[in-house]
């Protein structure tokens, strides 16, 4: 009998310390227990040391920590009917771990399909050229439909992101072709305006040289200075015939007028009508 007693003990001394673990729960600062009597809801309970009724209670432990959740490749055909194949990023957690639980079955899988389903048409609206310049403006987008069909559930979207826009190797030649376009025009642009600036400076220099000739004589000079300077072995350059005025005019003071033509003769008339 004392050995039976001793055996009955020690089982009820199990049971009373496995029922007192079940009951006795450590939530992290980042979780909350969602509690159930008998399956109606409790609320939600933690962080630290909670207490549950073994057998009576039930408890679901969600986590309040952002989630990044990756949103898999979408086929989207841009209202322009190109076809992108889209993947996005999307940060979302978790406001009242009450409705996570009860108004949703597996909230993580829920948010997961409605962003797909959002990705492709919301994306399916913008042209192609919207998708790959406009991206801020889509992911705010994104992020408030989002975010409204989630909101009942408890969840909050915080950012959706789009990562990668995959394009057909057609579309991408065309869209390096027209960068390549649009590259030339800006360098015939910018040579234009740099040549409209330089004849401006240029007439300027020209208006200023022609008020002062002996500008235009020391430039002259400057450039004579310049070619010399080079490995030339001969050198031609035009003399400006204002340097020799001074030298012909004091010559032809010198030589005097020039004398004047002798009269041509008279023609000399013969015939049968002609005087001797």
């Amino acid at each position: 009998m004392a050995a039976f007693g001793f055996f009955v003990f020690i089982v009820l001394a199990i049971l009373i310390v496995s029922l007192i673990g079940n009951s006795l729960r450590v939530l992290r600062e980042y979780e909350r227990a969602v509690v159930f009597r008998l399956g109606r809801l409790q609320g939600e309970r933690g962080p630290g040391l909670i207490l549950l009724i073994p057998i009576v209670d039930r408890m679901v432990k969600v986590s309040l920590r952002t989630v990044a959740m990756e949103v898999p490749p979408q086929d989207i055909i841009t209202r322009d009917n190109v076809t992108v194949k889209v993947n996005a990023v999307m940060y979302f957690r978790v406001i009242d771990p009450n409705r996570a639980v009860v108004d949703v079955e597996n909230y993580i899988y829920a948010t997961s399909q409605i962003a797909q389903t959002t990705l492709r048409s919301v994306l399916g609206e913008a042209d192609l050229d919207e998708l790959l310049s406009a991206r801020e403006r889509l992911n705010v987008n994104l992020q408030q439909i989002i975010d409204g069909h989630t909101e009942p559930w408890g969840i909050k979207v915080i950012n959706v992101a789009v990562k990668n826009v995959d394009l057909p190797q057609e579309m991408q030649r065309a869209i390096a072709r027209q960068a390549e376009a649009e590259r030339e025009r800006r360098a015939k642009i910018i040579n234009a305006e740099g040549e409209l600036q330089a004849s401006e400076k240029l007439a300027e220099a020209a208006q200023v040289m022609g008020a002062s000739p002996i500008t235009l004589q020391l430039r002259f000079l400057q450039t004579l200075a310049e070619i010399a300077s080079e490995k030339n072995s001969t050198t031609i350059f035009p003399v400006p015939i204002d340097l020799f005025t001074p030298f012909i005019q004091k010559a032809m003071r010198e030589v005097g007028p020039a004398p004047a033509p002798a009269p041509a003769p008279a023609p000399r008339v013969t015939g049968p009508g002609a005087q001797s």
